[in-house]
């Protein structure tokens, strides 16, 4: 297929459906100069493609090299249904540029007098100056100045001038993923700089480290010896680990096949694991609207993969396979509730994202009949072989489990061995007990997913309606 950059901007729908369909394909990946494929999209005013980038998980406000979010480039081009669009999904609408323009600031310039009105009237400030001290009204002409001015005060906007204020230092835009994490495959173990060990699990070694400047995570299989069959069916397993197309799911980015050492590297998460923020000493408080966010996350993870045909086997999902992701993306850094009274940056936490870790995939031909955390293991998957088993059914039992880890905020069966945990899981009807306090409808969730009839419990798609009830309710 032809350059996917060239297919969106001519607004080739069905090539860019078909490309999107490509697990491999990254969506979020940006050009030469970060421009990424919503950029462009929202550019050429494309709407079809707008829409199917943001259904699919595009970041809406990642920037391009100049700072500019997709919302500056459909302000500044006059594409008002690409605009709405984008506000609709929480774009920041007082984003800033490399040159302090907010979109606001380009609407003005550019006389689109109909996107100016819409951005003030979704909370667009008109007081705020760029670099050189000109506020948007300063780009406007008289009459659609005076009409701003008029909207702003009826909705309470203070006329007082924002000075600019430059907070790239701080760290805190995302810009579009460099195309080259999504292109390369298998690569050699010489080109990654291990610099601290992580963890040693029942799986292999975890090293932080370094690749093509990006912070990476190596895991190195624990193998007694690597065949040539081990080898062959590494390769042919772990690029359907690299699914790139999901907000809550984190790719395998690629694979060193170098007997004896084989080693799955994905992008480094520094807040870690679900378990480790519940149980561990991150000091992060995962209130109710957070854990029922996090929850949803997996919940919409979970159901991308089940439709992916055939599904990825041998993947379990635990509190400890799920990892938090601080997506920048969502951040409005210049709303005031990001804001202490010092002026620092804060509440950052709440905009973390939940993601299924696809590095702690279980290569079929590694720890074979082994089941480690069984605690999250369905009763009836500890009991049968894995061709007998429902395997969408079995992940929704895991799916209750991390459920009432979340509303506990315990670990199930801690005071157990995981030997211990799986006998009389499968043999005496060991569950997790639910205490009082927890909500009617989380309680009655946990259970309805935990049936003991795989064939009642409900299917992911089928309880996001229902968590995203719940959220709003919250």
């Amino acid at each position: 297929m032809d350059d996917i950059f060239t297919k969106v901007r001519e607004g080739n729908a069905f090539h860019v459906r078909v490309w999107l369909d490509n697990t491999e394909n990254d969506l979020n990946q940006g050009d030469d100069h970060r421009f990424s494929l919503l950029h462009w999209a929202a550019l050429e005013g494309k709407g079809n493609i707008v829409d199917m980038l943001i259904q699919r998980g595009a970041r809406i406000n990642a920037t391009n090299m100049g700072d500019d979010t997709a919302l500056h480039l459909a302000a500044a081009h006059g594409h008002g249904d690409i605009v709405l669009m984008l506000l609709h999904n929480k774009a920041n609408i007082n984003a800033i540029n490399e040159h302090g323009n907010t979109p606001l600031h380009y609407a003005c310039f550019w006389g689109y007098d109909q996107i100016a009105e819409e951005l003030v009237n979704y909370g667009a400030l008109i007081a705020m100056t760029n670099k050189f001290g000109e506020t948007p009204l300063d780009k406007a002409k008289s009459k659609l100045a005076k009409m701003l001015k008029e909207r702003a005060m009826a909705l309470g906007q203070d006329m007082q001038k924002i000075p600019f204020k430059d907070r790239s230092f701080l760290g805190y835009k995302t810009r579009s993923r460099d195309a080259l994490l999504s292109r390369h495959t298998g690569i050699d173990l010489s080109q990654l700089s291990l610099s601290a060990h992580i963890a040693t699990t029942h799986s292999g070694d975890v090293w932080r480290g370094t690749w093509q400047e990006n912070d990476i995570v190596a895991k190195i299989l624990s193998m007694r010896e690597c065949s040539v069959r081990n080898s062959r069916d590494f390769q042919e397993e772990f690029p359907r680990l690299r699914i790139f197309n999901h907000p809550n799911v984190l790719p395998v980015l690629a694979c060193c096949n170098q007997p004896p050492n084989l080693v799955v590297i994905s992008q480094f998460m520094s807040y870690g694991s679900l378990f480790n923020i519940l149980h561990g000493e991150t000091g992060i408080v995962v209130d109710q609207n957070q854990a029922l966010r996090f929850a949803l996350d997996i919940v919409r993870g979970m159901e991308f993969l089940h439709t992916l045909d055939p599904p990825i086997p041998n993947f379990l999902l635990t509190s400890k396979h799920v990892m938090i992701d601080e997506d920048l993306a969502k951040i409005n850094i210049d709303d005031p509730r990001y804001h202490s009274a010092d002026g620092t940056i804060t509440g950052i936490d709440e905009d973390l994202t939940a993601r299924i870790n696809m590095a702690d995939y279980k290569f079929s031909f590694h720890e074979r009949g082994k089941m480690f955390s069984p605690a999250y293991i369905a009763p009836e998957a500890l009991q049968k072989k894995a061709e007998d088993i429902n395997i969408k059914a079995a992940d929704m039992w895991s799916f209750s489990i991390v459920l009432w880890e979340l509303e506990t905020r315990e670990v199930p069966f801690s005071d157990m061995s995981p030997m211990e945990i799986g006998m009389k899981v499968a043999l005496e009807g060991l569950r997790v007990k639910i205490p009082p306090g927890i909500s009617s409808h989380m309680s009655r969730l946990i259970k309805i997913c935990m049936n003991e009839d795989p064939g009642k419990r409900p299917r992911f798609d089928m309880i996001i309606t229902i968590m995203e009830k719940m959220k709003q309710a919250g």
